[in-house]
Protein backbone atom coordinates (compact mmCIF):
# COMPACT_ATOMS: atom_id res chain seq x y z
CA UNK A 1 0.00 0.00 0.00
CA UNK A 2 2.91 2.66 0.81
CA UNK A 3 4.56 1.28 -2.76
CA UNK A 4 1.01 2.32 -4.00
CA UNK A 5 0.39 5.63 -2.72
CA UNK A 6 3.76 6.57 -3.83
CA UNK A 7 3.68 5.87 -6.70
CA UNK A 8 0.19 7.84 -7.05
CA UNK A 9 1.99 10.63 -5.32
CA UNK A 10 4.71 10.70 -7.62
CA UNK A 11 2.63 10.49 -10.72
CA UNK A 12 0.91 13.44 -9.42
CA UNK A 13 3.71 15.69 -8.56
CA UNK A 14 5.10 14.86 -11.66
CA UNK A 15 1.65 16.10 -13.63
CA UNK A 16 1.70 19.33 -11.25
CA UNK A 17 5.43 19.65 -12.08
CA UNK A 18 4.23 19.19 -16.37
CA UNK A 19 1.17 21.10 -15.59
CA UNK A 20 3.62 24.03 -14.11
CA UNK A 21 5.90 23.46 -16.80
CA UNK A 22 3.44 23.99 -19.17
CA UNK A 23 2.10 27.28 -18.07
CA UNK A 24 5.62 28.72 -17.37
CA UNK A 25 6.33 27.89 -20.86
CA UNK A 26 2.51 29.82 -22.44
CA UNK A 27 2.92 31.87 -19.93
CA UNK A 28 6.50 33.50 -21.04
CA UNK A 29 5.80 33.48 -24.42
CA UNK A 30 2.52 35.33 -23.81
CA UNK A 31 4.89 37.74 -21.91
CA UNK A 32 7.35 38.16 -24.68
CA UNK A 33 4.86 39.05 -27.51
CA UNK A 34 3.00 41.20 -24.95
CA UNK A 35 6.19 43.02 -23.77
CA UNK A 36 7.07 44.02 -27.31
CA UNK A 37 5.84 47.69 -27.75
CA UNK A 38 7.83 47.31 -31.56
CA UNK A 39 4.96 47.23 -34.04
CA UNK A 40 5.43 45.81 -37.96
CA UNK A 41 5.49 47.94 -40.83
CA UNK A 42 3.24 47.63 -43.86
CA UNK A 43 6.62 47.86 -46.11
CA UNK A 44 10.13 47.35 -45.95
CA UNK A 45 12.22 50.41 -44.70
CA UNK A 46 14.94 51.29 -47.09
CA UNK A 47 18.40 51.41 -45.34
CA UNK A 48 19.52 55.23 -45.97
CA UNK A 49 21.45 57.71 -42.67
CA UNK A 50 20.05 61.10 -42.08
CA UNK A 51 22.73 62.87 -44.29
CA UNK A 52 21.10 61.61 -47.58
CA UNK A 53 17.98 61.22 -46.28
CA UNK A 54 17.80 64.66 -45.87
CA UNK A 55 18.87 65.40 -49.32
CA UNK A 56 16.59 63.67 -50.64
CA UNK A 57 13.63 65.62 -48.78
CA UNK A 58 15.41 68.86 -49.64
CA UNK A 59 15.29 67.74 -53.25
CA UNK A 60 11.15 66.45 -53.13
CA UNK A 61 10.63 69.62 -51.44
CA UNK A 62 12.19 71.39 -54.23
CA UNK A 63 10.08 69.83 -56.84
CA UNK A 64 6.78 70.40 -55.17
CA UNK A 65 8.04 74.33 -55.15
CA UNK A 66 8.71 73.74 -58.99
CA UNK A 67 5.75 72.46 -59.81
CA UNK A 68 4.19 75.71 -58.30
CA UNK A 69 5.30 77.96 -61.05
CA UNK A 70 5.38 80.74 -58.78
CA UNK A 71 8.55 82.91 -57.60
CA UNK A 72 8.47 84.05 -53.68
CA UNK A 73 10.90 83.89 -50.57
CA UNK A 74 11.06 80.51 -49.16
CA UNK A 75 11.80 79.16 -45.35
CA UNK A 76 15.34 78.16 -44.37
CA UNK A 77 15.06 75.79 -41.87
CA UNK A 78 15.58 72.05 -43.46
CA UNK A 79 14.16 68.58 -42.60
CA UNK A 80 13.94 67.23 -39.12
CA UNK A 81 14.86 63.62 -37.88
CA UNK A 82 12.19 62.18 -35.85
CA UNK A 83 12.39 58.81 -34.61
CA UNK A 84 10.45 55.97 -35.78
CA UNK A 85 10.85 54.31 -32.18
CA UNK A 86 7.65 52.07 -32.63
CA UNK A 87 8.93 50.20 -35.22
CA UNK A 88 12.61 49.82 -33.71
CA UNK A 89 15.31 51.55 -32.63
CA UNK A 90 16.96 52.01 -36.08
CA UNK A 91 14.26 53.84 -37.83
CA UNK A 92 13.45 57.13 -38.46
CA UNK A 93 11.65 59.64 -40.62
CA UNK A 94 12.07 63.19 -41.80
CA UNK A 95 9.26 66.03 -41.15
CA UNK A 96 9.98 69.39 -43.75
CA UNK A 97 7.70 71.93 -43.08
CA UNK A 98 8.51 75.33 -44.97
CA UNK A 99 6.42 78.02 -46.86
CA UNK A 100 6.52 80.12 -49.88
CA UNK A 101 5.51 83.41 -48.54
CA UNK A 102 5.40 87.26 -49.67
CA UNK A 103 2.44 85.85 -52.22
CA UNK A 104 0.09 88.17 -53.59
CA UNK A 105 -3.58 86.01 -53.30
CA UNK A 106 -3.44 85.49 -56.93
CA UNK A 107 0.01 84.03 -56.53
CA UNK A 108 -1.07 82.00 -53.93
CA UNK A 109 -4.32 80.61 -56.12
CA UNK A 110 -2.47 79.89 -58.97
CA UNK A 111 0.34 78.12 -57.03
CA UNK A 112 -2.39 75.46 -55.40
CA UNK A 113 -3.63 75.27 -59.35
CA UNK A 114 -0.60 74.09 -61.13
CA UNK A 115 -0.08 72.00 -57.87
CA UNK A 116 -3.14 70.02 -58.25
CA UNK A 117 -2.50 69.65 -61.98
CA UNK A 118 1.34 69.03 -61.86
CA UNK A 119 1.07 66.45 -58.47
CA UNK A 120 -0.96 63.79 -60.38
CA UNK A 121 1.78 64.02 -63.71
CA UNK A 122 4.46 63.32 -61.42
CA UNK A 123 3.65 60.16 -58.93
CA UNK A 124 1.42 61.90 -56.44
CA UNK A 125 -1.75 60.97 -55.58
CA UNK A 126 -4.30 63.57 -54.13
CA UNK A 127 -6.29 62.29 -50.66
CA UNK A 128 -7.51 65.31 -49.92
CA UNK A 129 -8.37 68.18 -52.03
CA UNK A 130 -10.32 70.76 -50.08
CA UNK A 131 -10.83 73.13 -47.15
CA UNK A 132 -9.08 72.80 -43.63
CA UNK A 133 -10.72 71.81 -40.35
CA UNK A 134 -9.71 75.45 -39.14
CA UNK A 135 -11.81 78.37 -38.54
CA UNK A 136 -10.22 80.28 -41.41
CA UNK A 137 -11.06 77.12 -43.21
CA UNK A 138 -7.87 77.80 -46.04
CA UNK A 139 -7.93 75.53 -48.93
CA UNK A 140 -5.47 72.88 -48.41
CA UNK A 141 -4.37 69.54 -50.73
CA UNK A 142 -3.23 66.18 -49.07
CA UNK A 143 -1.15 64.05 -51.25
CA UNK A 144 1.27 60.82 -51.51
CA UNK A 145 3.73 59.52 -53.88
CA UNK A 146 4.56 55.64 -53.57
CA UNK A 147 7.06 56.03 -55.50
CA UNK A 148 9.27 58.68 -53.29
CA UNK A 149 7.62 57.33 -50.41
CA UNK A 150 6.44 60.74 -49.36
CA UNK A 151 3.36 62.64 -47.77
CA UNK A 152 2.47 65.94 -48.39
CA UNK A 153 0.26 68.94 -47.39
CA UNK A 154 -0.24 72.50 -48.55
CA UNK A 155 -2.21 74.92 -46.94
CA UNK A 156 -2.66 78.12 -48.93
CA UNK A 157 -3.34 81.14 -46.69
CA UNK A 158 -4.71 84.26 -47.90
CA UNK A 159 -4.36 86.94 -45.04
CA UNK A 160 -2.92 90.20 -46.93
CA UNK A 161 0.79 91.14 -47.08
CA UNK A 162 3.58 88.48 -46.00
CA UNK A 163 1.26 86.11 -44.57
CA UNK A 164 0.11 85.37 -47.84
CA UNK A 165 1.93 81.68 -48.58
CA UNK A 166 2.06 78.65 -49.26
CA UNK A 167 2.86 76.25 -46.14
CA UNK A 168 3.84 72.85 -46.94
CA UNK A 169 4.41 69.73 -44.78
CA UNK A 170 6.39 66.88 -46.71
CA UNK A 171 7.18 63.91 -44.52
CA UNK A 172 8.60 60.92 -45.39
CA UNK A 173 8.41 57.24 -44.59
CA UNK A 174 10.65 55.46 -42.24
CA UNK A 175 14.26 55.04 -43.17
CA UNK A 176 16.08 51.92 -41.62
CA UNK A 177 19.46 53.48 -40.65
CA UNK A 178 22.98 52.04 -40.87
CA UNK A 179 22.59 51.76 -36.85
CA UNK A 180 20.63 53.24 -34.05
CA UNK A 181 23.66 55.15 -33.12
CA UNK A 182 23.80 57.02 -36.18
CA UNK A 183 20.70 58.57 -35.34
CA UNK A 184 22.44 60.02 -31.95
CA UNK A 185 22.35 64.43 -32.00
CA UNK A 186 20.40 63.74 -35.01
CA UNK A 187 17.27 66.55 -34.57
Amino acid sequence: MADTRSALGRRHVSGVRALALTLAIVSLSVLSVGCSNVKELNYAPVRMDPGPARQKTKAVSSRLLEMTGIKGRVTEPGPSVSRCDEYGDDLFSLTHPWSVYALTNEQVDTGMANLRKALGENGWKITKDGKANTPAQDPEIWAENETEQFAMNVTARKDGGNQTMLLFSVVSRCYRAASSSALDGEY
